[in-house]
């Protein structure tokens, strides 16, 4: 059985006067996208904007063991005031 794999977009290609101008711009899209970005000049790429790799926090499973409780209905809380907000009842 085989696999597909993902493959991510090339790199946008932004020439170095673009990117003097809107430095500020383009980094906060480097780390909110996490896409990296190739500076060129003369249409020649010179360098690559790339988001540093950062190391998430763990989750430690059962921190709040016996500090919430989660109603035997929960999964029909509200549901007469949810269709009524649907169909405006």
């Amino acid at each position: 059985m085989s696999q597909s794999q993902f493959v991510s977009p090339p790199p946008e290609i932004i020439n170095i006067h673009e990117a003097k101008t809107h430095l500020s711009r383009i980094v906060e899209e480097v780390k909110t996208y996490g896409k990296p970005v190739i500076i060129a000049k003369a249409g020649k790429p010179q360098v690559q904007i790339t988001p540093l790799q950062t190391e998430f926090y763990k989750r430690q499973m059962g921190t709040l063991k016996n500090q919430i409780r989660v109603p035997d209905d929960f999964d029909t809380m509200f549901a007469d005031e949810i269709v009524q907000m649907f169909e405006g009842a």
